[in-house]
Formats: C-alpha cells, structure tokens, sequence
C-alpha cells in the first residue's frame, strides 16, 4: 500500500472559463495529462453542477488509474481549483508521474496562488526508491518534512519500526516509529552537545553507562575523552545496534566495536536499578517519551522519566558524577520540558538545562545535566578550551569554549519554563 499521496490548491485562476464549466473539456484535458505522464486509466466518472437558475458551475470529476486516481473539483464562482492525485508505488515509483501530473494542471489553470502538499502513505518497502516527503509532528498542529530518496532498510523490530533511508539533505538517517532518530549530516549538533558540556566539566571521566544510544554516535563522542576506560551501552533492541552498525557507519565510526564498550540488550531502567557499577556520566539518549511501545502499551522511554528513575541514577553516579538527558522542545514541548526538570530537581541539588538547534528534529532541543555538585554552567570558555587541548580531542564540529557557555545562555521563554530552586 505504500504510495504517494498528493493535492493542491489553487486560487484565482487565470485559465479560461471552459476549463471550469465545460465537463468535455476538462475530461479531454486532464485525460491527455495523465496518459503523457505514463499512466494508465481503467475507469472515469466527471458530473457537472449547475446552479439554481440552471447555469452552469463546477465540475467534479475522476479518472481512475491502475497506480490509483487523479481526482479534481472546480469552482468557477471563485476561480478555484482543488487537485487529488494518489498513486501507488508497489512495483516501481510513481512519484515522479504524479508530480508531473499536478504541476501540467497547475500549468493550466495558472493560480495566482497555490497550496501544496504531499503525504507519504503506507510503509515503504526496503530496496524500493521513495521519493516522497517523510512528515514527522512537532506537535498536534505543526510538522517538520524532509523528503526521502530511497529507503535502505525498514524492519519491525520486537519493540518498535525500525528505518534506515538515504535523503539529500541529511545523508543516511534514522528513524523510529516514523520519528527522526538521527542523521549522517548533522548528528554532531547533538551528539557532541549532549556528551561534552558534562564529559569536559568532569576532571577525567572514566566509566560512563548509556541508556539507548544504539546509534553509536554518544559512544563515539565519549571515546574522544583519553581518560574513558569503559562505557556501558545499554539499547534495549538490539536490531537498533545492528542496522546502526550496518548503515551508520559515518555516525558511530566504528565506536560500537570498540572493546572499550559492553553491550546490554535490557531494560535501561531495570539494568540503574540492579547493577552495583558507579559512573562518572550517565547519558539518557533515548527516543521521545511520547509514543506507546506496541506490544507492552507503556512507553519505553517514559519509564526513564520518572522520580524513582531519577534516584537510581543518582545512586549510580560518583560523588562529581552527572546524568545527562535530553528534555524536547521547549517551544513544541514546554510542559514536559518544564515537568522533567521539575522532578530532576527533586533529586539532584544542582540542574542545569541548556539548548542547541537540531536541523533534523527543526527545532531548538532542550537538554539537562544533572548532579549532585557539579555546575558546568560556570566554567570560563579559556578553561573548556583548554580542557579540549589537553585532552586532544578530535573532530569537534560544534562544540568548543565559547559554545559551552552559549548552550546555557537561556531565552527568556526558557527561562520560564526552568522550576525556581
């Protein structure tokens, strides 16, 4: 069923009004459009309407297609025009064809103004190139899209839908249950800003556990610190490890081999909780806590999200120790923003939420260090630098002093939304 789905609509047409009310005309038309596109009619109905005095007004009208339907209304009285063109791409993409189809249309009625859209449906297929717009909601009323060149791999985990797809902006991305994981591109903006404010303000860490994080690129970016001795990488599903490794190769860069890290396939809340290690990070790089995992009907990552979560990874840390964790939009998601760091607070006598841009996510992302006295929100940007220097840290494409204390200059909405101690 996977296919393209498209419409527009176009107001104050220019076209000549036969094309409007004239039902021979626009079925000859919009016939003649769709077979020099390549498709292939089995079927059409077209009913014209007529006004009470019994002049003529709009037509509705729809060619049936093997690849699925081209549909079209008119609306003389406001020199409109909506467009419906749905095709399936099962065998082969019929992407292009349908686009062909609607920009011909738009062509012909010329619009002074036009409002598109396209909607990727159904689950594409592994191997089959999709050339489609992958939507993703920012909230119930705004979405980010980024349009897809071919899918690589998509397989149904235990836990969840697991895709990998090559796009043009991003390189390879990631995505679970349709939402952005990560991307070849720009996870740098995140991966770096996540581990390096706290890794840089510890001394010299050395034992790190992550929770999630099966792309590689958290265990990537703490490998850079020489003091690192071993790092836990607790990702639940382990088909996330695997497809990461077999295609994310520019994201994790080999990190997920390094004998410098111990993979556990569990539960990450169940594992803070029964384990007697301590570290000196912990990093939560878990997917939103938002979507209901299909087969236990809670959410994974809403589990680790909680007060007694909160405590147990306190337990974990060593006395300089901080826990790290992403918190969402606080523009898209302040009440969960603001809620997090409220139960945070309730634990941890130090909290520092900061900010940074993701393009793949489109939106200033919130995150959080978390500690018992550790403040990395004071340290000077000569001192960071420093620190990188010392440590000799490779490939930093993001991070640096001045960034350091740029993440925990709050705007004022933020600021808002940030519990007072």
């Amino acid at each position: 069923m996977e296919g393209l789905h498209l419409t527009a609509d176009c107001f104050d047409c220019e076209a000549g009004k036969d094309f409007f009310i004239n039902q021979q005309s626009l079925r000859d038309t919009l016939t003649a459009i769709t077979l020099a596109a390549g498709m292939t009619i089995v079927g059409e109905k077209f009913h014209p309407f007529t006004h009470n005095d019994g002049s003529p007004a709009g037509i509705t009208g729809a060619l049936l297609l093997a690849e699925s339907h081209v549909a079209i209304h008119t609306w003389p009285e406001r020199a409109a025009v909506t467009l419906d063109v749905y095709v399936c791409n099962f065998n082969q993409d019929n992407g292009t064809k349908a686009r062909q189809i609607v920009d011909a249309l738009i062509t012909l009625f010329k619009p002074a103004s036009v409002t598109r859209q396209e909607l990727q449906r159904g689950l594409p297929i592994a191997g089959l190139p999709v050339t489609g717009l992958a939507f993703e909601a920012l909230s119930s009323n705004s979405f980010a899209a980024t349009r897809i060149n071919k899918v690589l791999a998509s397989q149904s985990s235990r836990f969840q839908q697991i895709e990998i797809a090559e796009t043009t902006d991003f390189g390879r991305i990631m995505r679970i249950d349709g939402a952005m994981m990560t991307s070849e591109k720009d996870e740098f903006f995140y991966h770096e800003c996540l581990v390096h404010p706290a890794a840089i303000a510890h001394a010299a860490p050395r034992r790190a556990l992550i929770i999630g994080g099966g792309d590689g690129g958290s265990c990537e970016e703490l490998l850079k610190h020489p003091s690192m001795e071993s790092i836990i990488l607790c990702e639940i599903d382990a088909d996330v490890v695997s497809m990461a490794r077999q295609h994310l190769q520019n994201v994790h860069k080999g990190a997920l081999d390094d004998s410098k890290i111990q993979h556990r396939h569990e539960d990450g809340f169940a594992f803070v909780r029964t384990c007697e290690e301590q570290f000196d990070l912990i990093l939560l790089d878990l997917t939103d806590p938002v979507s209901p995992d299909a087969h236990t009907g809670s959410s994974l990552a809403a589990s680790c999200m909680t007060v007694d979560f909160f405590q147990a990874c306190a337990q974990r840390l060593e006395e300089d120790g901080m826990l790290v964790l992403h918190l969402g939009s606080p523009f898209y998601h302040p009440q969960r923003f603001s809620d997090t760091l409220k139960k945070l607070q309730l634990v941890f006598p130090q909290l520092a939420p900061y900010t940074v841009y993701i393009p793949l996510y489109g939106s200033i992302w919130g995150m959080a260090i978390a500690s018992m006295q550790a403040r990395p929100q004071t340290m000077p940007a000569s001192t960071v630098n420093q620190r990188i220097k010392h440590r000799s840290l490779p490939l930093l494409k993001y991070y640096n002093g001045e960034v350091h204390q740029a993440l925990f200059a709050l705007p004022n909405y933020v600021k808002d939304l940030v519990p007072q101690a």
